[in-house]
């Protein structure tokens, strides 16, 4: 039996994942943390001091890119391994991490998107991105997400600079209006769009002269998150690194 925490227990993700574990019969839900919230999910308080998740054996976190490092260092002081949804880890923050994490045990895997749809979204770009000239992200989110652009688009934009670190484009357009290019995101044009109505969507453009690949991936209900965290959950205590970004090495990819 696993006995895991969830951290950010009274957002609307803390929420789902708290019930998934709860509801599973090699899991046991020992513990939920929301500085903000009291009551109880799942028959479990919702503490407000962090030290109430001591003796968790998985902490999974989903907050906010503000305290996601100081939550880290509060789970990893208290021996527990963290499965982390919490977006905004761009190459400076899992360097910074890595730092203050050290050697394992605990472990911690952080997972830019838990759908598996996305995760070969991903594996997909970074396959095609070395056979095209050029390639941009288009991600399109809900109107209260936190960040932008999400820790998909910096992965996908990573992944492809990788495994071709050359954007080779005719003309780089001039900004008559500043942004409308977009972010460069190691090198790749990344542009945010927030909504009301949306929830995850993400769009891979790559081109050469005469053709373009398009690589979509859209998410309708956060529950296709939920078998992700949990294979996180009961994987993450046996990887071989202290620190491991994607479920890539888990799904075998």
């Amino acid at each position: 039996m696993i006995h895991v925490a969830v951290s950010g227990a009274a957002g609307r993700m803390g929420g789902l994942i708290c019930a998934a574990v709860a509801g599973a019969t090699d899991l046991e839900l020992v513990g939920a943390y929301d500085p903000v919230a009291g009551g109880e999910v799942c028959g479990v308080t919702v503490a407000a001091a962090p030290e109430a998740l001591a003796g968790a054996d998985v902490v999974v976190e989903f907050t906010t890119p503000d305290v996601v490092l100081d939550n880290l260092a509060h789970w990893r002081r208290l021996g527990a391994n963290a499965v982390v949804g919490t977006s905004g880890f761009d190459e400076a923050r899992l360097a910074a991490l890595r730092d203050a994490w050290g050697d394992g045990p605990p472990n911690c895997l952080v997972v830019p998107n838990f759908s598996i749809g996305a995760v070969l979204m991903m594996r997909l770009a970074e396959i095609a991105a070395p056979h095209f000239a050029a390639a941009e992200v288009i991600e399109l989110h809900h109107d209260r997400k936190a960040d932008a652009p999400s820790g998909t688009a910096l992965a996908t934009a990573a992944r492809i600079a990788a495994a071709a670190p050359n954007q080779r484009r005719t003309v780089e357009s001039a900004e008559l209006i500043p942004g409308a290019r977009g972010a460069s995101a190691s090198g790749v044009p990344v542009h945010a769009v927030r909504l009301p109505g949306l929830v995850a969507h993400q769009e891979v453009l790559l081109g050469n002269p005469g053709e373009w690949l398009t690589i979509r991936h859209d998410t309708t209900d956060r529950g296709v998150f939920v078998p992700g965290v949990l294979l996180g959950i009961r994987t993450v205590a046996g990887l071989p690194e202290p620190v491991t970004v994607g479920l890539e090495e888990v799904l075998g990819l």
